[in-house]
Parts: structure tokens; sequence; C-alpha cells
């Protein structure tokens, strides 16, 4: 097997969502092997590297782990980010 690595997180919420659709999801992506090389005729940044380009979506981060696992990946798993809401009335913003 390869001695690719790899980066596990879960999916941040979007700024403009009220919901909690797909915020349970894990993500694995691929951490570059290579930087992006600028094209002076386009003026766009390219790479070979294709893996850049995969997202891989887990309902859990262990089954992230058991794929990392047994594709031969080592990993780097980022913990979830805990946001805590400031409750705070209309009238607050006038004190």
């Amino acid at each position: 097997m390869s001695s690719t690595t790899a980066r596990i997180y879960q999916r941040p919420l979007n700024a403009m969502q009220s919901g909690k659709a797909n915020g349970d999801d894990w993500i694995l992506e691929y951490v570059p092997a290579d930087r992006q090389n600028h094209d002076p005729l386009t003026g766009w940044y390219g790479s070979s590297d294709t893996r850049r380009q995969v997202k891989l979506r887990f309902e859990s981060k262990d089954e992230a782990l058991t794929y990392a696992e047994r594709m031969g990946l080592a990993v780097h798993v980022e913990p979830p980010r805990i946001h805590r809401l400031k409750i705070q009335a209309y009238s607050d913003n006038f004190r």
C-alpha cells in the first residue's frame, strides 16, 4: 500500500444554514502531495495530483478510520468543533 496522508474532519455547518442537515458527516480528504503550479498562459493554478479533488463522506468517524486503515493511509483526525450560541433578546441590541 502507499504511504499517503489523509485528513479526517467533521463537516462544519454552513453559516447560512440554521438546521443540522449534513452536520454529522465526517470527511476524508487527501493531503496534497505537491504544490500547485502557475500556468502563465491561462493564469490558472493546477497540479498533477488528482487526489486533491477527492473528498469522501462517511456517517461516522469510525467508518472513516476503518477505510483509511484498509487503504493504508496515514491519517490526521481533527476533533469536531463545538459552536455555542449566544442567546439574547432583541432588546439587548439597544443596551
